[in-house]
């Protein structure tokens, strides 16, 4: 465990750039890019701005020594969305509209995330303040009852079942935080060395999950392969650029299971349908089109759906989870109203 987490404190040493600064920038550099400022001259204009001399002043060093735009973006510590996204930028060509597209990915994931947070803090706050009760009335409130109602059989197992009861659900409770916490500790560390084979086995095994890493792996083929397509680039040689790269694995073997196919004289589409992490849609575009115009149009578009179905995939999710605790927590309450309420009336209707 020692070892684990000092893998993971390395890790973390690579801290990135505030959120709102990483934004900012992308923005500011998309407008300054569209204004006709070639890269390094839009960079150098950025550097005006206090807050990101040292983002600018990193990024000119790294593409002046011939690093590729997406690694001068990691070096600057940018979120891996947007790195991610811009390691094909090499291949399009599209400067300005990669980063116009990530800054919107990036911009969604993080009015999601403070949308998250903002209806979590609320059950989250209430959680703790019952926790701590819970507690209070487990250690002190439920003992003192158990003495008082011991004249009554009835009335005291029931104060015995209670806290017997309560004992054990802290227990499981606290065992499966420990659980979780340490198996994500362990599943950080050694991703990387796990098998993409086990790791697609072990997402589909998710359910939630699954749903939401078929739509995203979806829209990263589709949007990847239609910008590519407009550089005049064929689908072998689309699949070997995004069978080499490291950032999106799941792509990555897919396209080179894709590659071995076309190898073999088979179309695409006998194994598109069998990769379970791609929706079958996909199967259908390459079915439906057979030339590279037609092909990338609608690839495009079919990007442009998934990313509103994950969208309002992901604020249904968001809206489901808060009324989720908060009737968790309120089965809780009423449980130990009526666990301190019965002995009352036990002892009411034997007297």
């Amino acid at each position: 465990m020692v070892l684990y987490l000092k893998k993971l404190f390395k890790m973390s040493k690579k801290k990135l750039l505030p959120p709102d600064i990483q934004l900012r920038f992308l923005k500011q550099l998309t407008r300054l890019l569209e204004n006709g400022y070639s890269i390094i001259d839009a960079l150098g204009v950025l550097k005006w701005d206090k807050q990101l001399i040292a983002t600018a002043d990193q990024m000119i060093e790294s593409l002046k020594l011939g690093m590729s735009f997406d690694q001068a973006f990691e070096g600057a510590k940018f979120h891996h969305i947007i790195t991610t996204y811009l390691y094909f930028v090499k291949d399009n060509g599209d400067i300005l509209s990669s980063i116009k597209k990530c800054t919107e990915m990036f911009e969604n994931n993080l009015k999601y995330k403070k949308k998250f947070q903002d209806m979590m803090r609320y059950p989250l706050i209430l959680f703790f303040i019952f926790s701590i009760l819970l507690y209070f009335i487990n250690e002190w409130v439920l003992p003192s009852f158990l003495d008082i109602f011991q004249s009554n059989e009835s009335a005291s197992s029931m104060v015995y079942f209670s806290i017997r009861f309560i004992d054990y659900l802290v227990k499981i409770f606290i065992f499966f935080l420990l659980f979780f916490f340490v198996f994500y500790l362990i599943w950080l560390v050694n991703k990387w060395k796990v098998p993409i084979q086990t790791q697609i086995k072990l997402y589909r095994a998710i359910p939630v999950y699954r749903k939401f890493l078929t739509l995203q792996t979806s829209f990263q083929f589709a949007i990847h392969v239609s910008t590519q397509l407009k550089t005049g680039l064929s689908i072998k040689e689309i699949l070997a650029n995004m069978s080499q790269q490291k950032k999106l694995p799941i792509i990555a073997y897919y396209s080179s299971l894709m590659m071995t196919e076309l190898s073999n004289g088979f179309p695409l589409t006998n194994l598109l349908s069998q990769l379970s992490l791609f929706e079958k849609q996909l199967t259908l575009i390459f079915q439906k089109n057979t030339d590279k115009l037609s092909l990338e149009r609608d690839l495009a578009a079919y990007a442009d759906m998934l990313t509103e179905e994950l969208n309002r995939k992901i604020m249904k999710t968001i809206t489901f989870i808060q009324p989720v605790i908060l009737i968790f927590v309120a089965c809780f309450i009423i449980f130990i109203y009526l666990t301190l309420m019965w002995p009352m009336m036990q002892m009411i209707q034997t007297t």
